[in-house]
């Protein structure tokens, strides 16, 4: 039996499956000065979300006992691998729980970009019948570009096709092939994609090779004219890690006019300030961090990874290891 800390919350029938599988599983908040102290000693093995930082220090003070990290959801930007690998801790995520509410989110961003749908409800509220201002545009004839062509990018990809987008991508780790078989252009340069897109979503991780990758330059360089004629603006998507997007080269440019929206789900700093000069754009709408934040997302993680820190704590083969090049 194994003791496992649920740091940030885990759907109940994952926490009953570790149970049954002979764990205690202590589902509770840790604060951060006591994950410094000593708030791991005695535990096996920790499960957190993106609110938990697992930083060298973090781990460092978890003593030896530690055996296995997880990480339910994708992106592992919240602990250090290096660190937990050098302790001989594998860390595990579940990429796959929640790539159809991921997909749902972007289009569902992307498709209230282009009519205005947070403006519109907004212009209502405030007793305005606007509804000159609120011509928009139609996705058809007009050019995705996909940063990063996973799991989510793909589905997004074409769901597209299917609604009459042309689709692009940059992926610098992906075999050509694949994109080929999906019917996506491939780009050898990020810069290329820009050029080329009229509408960005953006589907990588956050490392240091990513961050502040949509700048100010790449904004300016995207056309604002679809492959049909129609002036249909240019518009960013970004439901993947915060600080992918520089954001003050987002809000210069939605203030200059050189990008028509922006609409962001993740944040460089989050919990977000509501003083934060983007939450004030009328050309800019956001939701907090909520792409996995489904009922059927959140039970399908909860499994996946109940089980893949089941499978590090039996010693067991386990194909979702995301630091097993330090380990």
């Amino acid at each position: 039996m194994a003791k496992i800390a649920v740091t940030d919350g885990m759907d109940k029938k994952a926490v009953l499956w570790l149970e049954k599988a002979g764990h205690e599983v202590i589902n509770s908040p840790i604060t951060p000065e006591n994950l410094l102290q000593d708030g791991l000693h005695g535990f096996d093995a920790i499960i957190v979300r993106s609110a938990t930082k697992l930083t060298r220090e973090v781990i460092d003070a978890a003593g030896d006992g530690l055996r296995a990290i997880g990480r339910a959801g994708v992106g592992v930007d919240n602990i250090d691998l290096e660190a937990a690998g050098a302790k001989g801790i594998a860390v595990v995520n579940a990429p796959r729980a929640s790539t159809q509410s991921v997909v749902e989110l972007t289009l569902g961003h992307l498709l209230a970009s282009i009519r205005h749908l947070p403006r519109a409800d907004r212009s209502l509220r405030e007793g305005r019948w606007a509804k000159k201002e609120m011509k928009g545009s139609e996705l058809a004839g007009k050019v995705l570009g996909l940063i990063g062509f996973g799991r989510i990018a793909q589905s997004v990809g074409r769901i597209a096709q299917t609604i009459g987008m042309e689709v692009h991508a940059y992926d610098p780790y992906l075999p050509p092939k694949i994109a080929k078989s999906q019917g996506t252009r491939l780009h050898k340069s990020i810069d290329a994609l820009f050029s080329n897109c009229t509408h960005i979503s953006i589907h990588c991780n956050l490392t240091e090779e990513t961050r502040h990758l949509v700048n100010a330059e790449r904004i300016r360089s995207m056309p604002q004219i679809g492959l049909d004629g129609a002036r249909c603006g240019n518009h960013i998507i970004n439901c993947a890690r915060g600080g992918i997007v520089d954001e003050k080269a987002v809000l210069n440019a939605l203030e200059s006019g050189s990008l028509t929206s922006a609409a962001l789900d993740v944040f460089e700093v989050e919990p977000v300030d509501p003083s934060h000069p983007l939450l004030q754009m009328e050309h800019f709408h956001g939701t907090p961090h909520i792409g996995a934040s489904t009922v059927e997302a959140q039970a399908r993680v909860g499994l996946d990874i109940a089980k893949n820190v089941n499978a590090l704590l039996n010693q067991e083969t386990c194909d979702f290891i995301v630091n097993q090049q330090y380990l």
